[in-house]
């Protein structure tokens, strides 16, 4: 994935997508379920090395029609994810 940029996702099957290995403080990405399956197909971020929520673990993303936001906050929580 590229910083600053939202990203519809076809999720007809599941998908897994790479956060930016070199984030600057602010940068965003937005993730949208286009196909509406997210629950069945879900969608796996990871973190690339860094950290989602302060975690070094995948974030799934397992709602319909769902809209993701991912804000890079610094090293210590990397990606916030709501």
């Amino acid at each position: 994935l590229t910083a600053n940029y939202n990203y519809f996702v076809d999720t007809t099957a599941a998908r897994t997508l790479t956060l930016p290995a070199s984030p600057n403080l602010g940068d965003t990405i937005t993730i949208y379920d286009a196909s509406g399956t997210a629950a069945t197909n879900n969608i796996t971020v990871s973190p690339n090395g860094g950290k989602i929520n302060g975690q070094s673990t995948n974030a799934i993303i397992d709602v319909n029609q769902s809209s993701s936001l991912f804000v890079y906050t610094g090293t210590t929580l990397g990606w916030s994810f709501s």
